[in-house]
């Protein structure tokens, strides 16, 4: 009789759902924090708790975080040419979280976009802070999106530009700047990273299209709106 009663709590035992779990515990060290769940000594690898997963990993990264970060892609020796040269744009830093039963699972991670002018290739990686590592990187002649200093830089070289002071009305002013490739291979535009500025007036009427080269900070091309 003890036999049956202890085979059915047994039963009931296994039926029981596991409770949410807070936080995960982190681990010193370079091996980071722990995932949920992990390879257990007698069986195979366990599956991790969803619902136990560490919410600060989703939290925005820290003025800190994105230093060591950047110093560590930057010191990695396949973008060394990158860091010593200089010329390169940071696109965007943003955290990335990824999935049990992935191995950087309950690691910090960080995702870094940037553009090197160099060797005008774009750059997008994934730095684990935890380890202290680039544990992935992709180089290729993808274009990413302007980032906020680009656009900055490709206006104030539009305003000094002659052909476009000449063409501007009164009341024009710089409306929005865009990520711009050209149309042909005759377009200088078409393989090297560049921009377009448009102008108009604050009411929203577009007068003038000046697009700017940021590989040697020149104004390319002098468009009128209508012919855009």
């Amino acid at each position: 009789m003890a036999s049956a009663k202890s085979t059915g709590k047994a039963a009931k035992s296994r039926k029981s759902k596991p409770k949410p779990g807070g936080k995960t515990a982190r681990a010193s060290g370079a091996g980071g924090r722990a995932a949920g769940g992990g390879r257990s000594a007698n069986g195979p690898r366990e599956e991790a708790d969803v619902e136990a997963a560490d919410a600060s990993l989703f939290d925005p990264l820290t003025p800190g975080e994105i230093a060591d970060a950047l110093r560590t892609l930057t010191e990695d020796k396949r973008v060394s040419s990158m860091a010593k040269v200089g010329r390169y744009r940071v696109i965007c830093t943003e955290p990335l979280v990824v999935k049990p039963p992935h191995w950087m699972a309950g690691h910090r991670l960080v995702r870094v976009v940037a553009y090197d002018y160099a060797s005008d290739r774009a750059v997008d990686a994934c730095v684990d802070l935890d380890a202290g590592v680039v544990a992935h990187l992709e180089l290729s002649k993808a274009q990413p999106m302007l980032s906020r200093d680009e656009e900055a830089l490709a206006v104030s070289i539009a305003m000094v530009d002659e052909r476009v002071r000449e063409q501007l009305a009164m009341g024009d002013v710089p409306q929005v700047t865009m990520h711009y490739w050209g149309r042909n291979q005759t377009d200088l535009a078409y393989a090297r990273r560049a921009a377009a500025v448009v102008f108009g007036r604050a009411d929203g009427h577009a007068s003038l299209v000046a697009v700017v080269d940021l590989l040697d900070s020149q104004v390319t091309q002098v468009v009128p709106a209508e012919q855009w």
